[in-house]
């Protein structure tokens, strides 16, 4: 037992050491990388404008469910006016960075993960790297730069659509006043909540877009199968590690900041 725990330790060190020195070689790659900026401007499109539509519409019918759900529960208490308070603090500080994120994995984590493993499978990362090519500066650094910038804007965008549900929750279905949504909003968020929503954003889109390319790139390490196997069993580890690095980088940041 004690050599089968100890065998299972060194591998997921060995694991979070390669890691590390991948998305380090990734960042270090980029410096005086030629046309990065456009590489980085398609990748902000790829997990930007292609994910629009499933970060509108889950921000809203979150919003929607938060101001219904809400209302139920404040009402009990006779304190309905308190309901932009708890749907904003609900949306920036936890649910807005965390699900946004979680819908990024789920669109462009696993098509990053998946595209690069068909381009380690069809060997076109190798033929990269014997032009002379860095397949890390061409491939995953405009991915993970581009993740810096577009995962915060992200989080903003669901915020926003979220309380405009909300909204839409307290004053058109259950009768509440919108100034009364929206005064008690303005009144509960804070500077420092915004700054924990934008951190958390920024952690979660730097480690979710690694650990996608990180697993697609290594695809043909994959030991328990080959070829298009291999490549659906690196995009699938992908989403499910990373869906599960948010949540405890989110509890984490929270047990810091809070």
């Amino acid at each position: 037992m004690l050599r089968t725990i100890g065998r299972h330790t060194l591998n997921l060190v060995q694991a979070m050491g390669d890691f590390a020195i991948f998305t380090g070689t990734s960042f270090r790659s980029a410096i005086g990388s030629r046309k990065i900026l456009r590489r980085i401007a398609r990748a902000g499109f790829e997990q930007g404008t292609r994910c629009l539509p499933v970060i509108l519409i889950v921000g809203m019918f979150t919003g929607l469910v938060l101001g219904l759900q809400g209302y139920y529960v404040l009402n009990r208490f006779g304190s309905e006016s308190l309901l932009g308070a708890l749907v904003s603090l609900s949306l920036v500080r936890e649910l807005g960075p965390v699900l946004a994120a979680l819908m990024l994995v789920g669109q462009a984590g696993s098509a990053l993960a998946a595209e690069l493993g068909i381009q380690r499978n069809s060997e076109q990362i190798a033929a990269l790297e014997t032009m002379g090519v860095s397949s890390h500066a061409y491939l995953v650094a405009p991915r993970l730069i581009a993740a810096l910038v577009v995962f915060p804007m992200q989080a903003a965008l669901f915020i926003t659509v979220g309380l405009w549900g909300g909204s839409l929750s307290g004053s058109l279905l259950l009768g509440l006043e919108p100034g009364i949504y929206w005064s008690a909003v303005e009144r509960a968020v804070e500077s420092q909540d915004v700054r924990e929503c934008f951190t958390k954003a920024v952690v979660f889109g730097l480690l979710t877009i690694a650990l996608c390319a990180y697993h697609g790139f290594n695809a043909h390490r994959c030991r328990s199968a080959t070829g298009a196997r291999a490549v659906s069993a690196s995009t699938t580890r992908a989403v499910v590690q990373s869906s599960i690095t948010v949540l405890a980088a989110d509890y984490v940041i929270t047990s810091f900041l809070v």
